[in-house]
């Protein structure tokens, strides 16, 4: 018997979405999903973690810029491999500094598909290049 707030195909592929699940706090809409659960994929597609650094290895001046060039690195895999932010169900994002949050949000939003990928969120000491303050790791399906 299915669970209410389970159901749906929004991701392009036989899918079920738990928003709230039963006992757990509904999530901070529209930014996450408790789970999602893809049934029938065709592909998969796990992307490494994408950081705030440019072609010719630049970084991003701060948080915003490092973030926008992430997500259009994260886009441009989907893309090469013929999908899109709908069709992600699983972030990781890593911040170098919880005081991040604020310039983090606004261009993290272009990866929220609707609905949401379930996201995992962390404050870490630091990534390999200390220049560095985001990484986002990434699983799509369709």
């Amino acid at each position: 018997m299915p669970v209410e707030g389970w159901g749906g195909d929004a991701f392009g592929v036989e899918f079920t979405k738990h928003r709230v699940p039963p006992g757990l706090r509904a999530p901070a809409p529209p930014f996450y999903s408790h789970a999602v659960e893809v049934t029938a994929p065709e592909r998969w597609l796990y992307i490494s973690g994408q950081v705030g650094q440019r072609p010719d290895g630049s970084a991003g001046a701060d948080i915003a810029e490092q973030t926008a060039i992430a997500v259009e690195n994260l886009q441009r895999i989907l893309a090469g491999a013929g999908m899109g932010v709908e069709d992600l169900v699983k972030l990781t994002i890593h911040l170098t500094e919880a005081a991040s949050l604020g310039g983090f949000a606004p261009p993290a939003a272009a990866l929220l598909g609707q609905p949401p990928a379930a996201v995992t969120l962390l404050i870490v000491k630091g990534l390999a290049d200390p220049r560095l303050l985001i990484e986002i790791e990434a699983v799509a399906a369709k």
